[in-house]
């Protein structure tokens, strides 16, 4: 991408092709299905080991796939700083959060919570670029998250909200904002026509390296619990979650900037809840089904194509 083309997302964007419409897909059920891997991840090795071992795997994976396919290498400091930025954002901290998060309150409320990253890039997108959203996508992202409100209200309702229930939930919205920061990032270094899995990779490495430390400072036993449950989780959320999960995420950010690419966050307890459906036989209720209309109704309202675009 030259830095002639390189606008922002929402202006050049002139409606969603059926690649786009892949990507999101592929998206939206690699991380809804990621719920349940990290839920799995959660006992005996601490979160933050837990999490440079996924993405000590995935930059290794990624690295892999930048030489084999003779990506640029070799960047400025000035780009070194930003690849430093989105490690500490996408590929470290926020899982970090997340991980934490998970020990004290339920997978559906993490989903829940994480699903408001459409609203937060909303407004990031608006305080830092000065995007103003249309006024169908934020309706769409308010009708989205209104719809994961009421699909997981018992879960919610049933949190307790005691000590640990809200050490948990800032926790979650911690992460969340750091995953939104993150997409700012990311978006500054793709409209400087920096290659996607370079970027990709270097931040990987950068989040390994803050991870690294942190487990140093922490004093945490560098382990991994040898379990078929944890390590084939772990391969899902390295290769799947993080590679492929990413690296089409990432492509939505360019492709349809960072408040339609963000929604697709909403969706993600749909697909989870699901799973749980198939698996674990999660009963359905009229508040669910309510919930998962309105979500679909608010994605409609945030990719259709305006009229001018016709």
């Amino acid at each position: 991408m030259s830095h002639a083309t390189a606008a922002l997302p929402e202006q050049s964007l002139k409606g969603i092709d059926g690649t786009t419409l892949g990507l999101y897909a592929a998206t939206v059920f690699l991380w809804g299905v990621s719920w349940i891997g990290i839920r799995a991840q959660l006992g005996i090795v601490a979160p933050e080991m837990s999490v440079l071992w996924r993405f000590l795997l995935a930059a290794v994976l990624m690295w892999g796939w930048v030489l084999a396919t003779g990506h640029r290498v070799r960047f400025a400091l000035a780009e070194h700083l930003r690849f430093m930025g989105v490690g500490c954002c996408l590929f470290s901290f926020n899982f970090v959060s997340f991980y934490y998060g998970g020990l004290t309150i339920p997978s559906g409320l993490l989903s829940v919570v994480f699903s408001l990253a459409s609203v937060f890039n909303l407004v990031l997108g608006f305080a830092i670029f000065r995007q103003r959203p249309e006024p169908r996508v934020a309706l769409g992202g308010v009708i989205g998250v209104a719809g994961i409100v009421f699909l997981f209200w018992p879960e919610i309702a049933g949190a307790g909200f005691n000590a640990a229930a809200l050490k948990g939930l800032a926790l979650c919205v911690m992460g969340t904002l750091f995953f939104c920061s993150g997409n700012m990032v990311s978006t500054v270094v793709q409209r400087r026509g920096v290659p996607l899995l370079s970027a990709t990779a270097w931040g990987m490495t950068y989040g390994c390296g803050v991870l690294l430390a942190v487990n140093l400072l922490r004093g945490n036993a560098f382990i991994i619990e040898p379990t078929v449950k944890y390590v084939g989780s772990l391969v899902y959320l390295a290769v799947g979650a993080s590679v492929l999960a990413f690296m089409a995420y990432l492509t939505l950010l360019r492709r349809l900037g960072a408040a339609r690419a963000g929604y697709a966050t909403v969706l993600f307890p749909i697909v989870a809840l699901t799973v749980s459906t198939v698996i674990e036989g999660y009963a359905w209720t009229p508040l669910a089904v309510i919930g998962v209309v309105l979500a679909l109704v608010g994605n409609v309202l945030v990719l259709r194509r305006p009229a001018a675009a016709k």
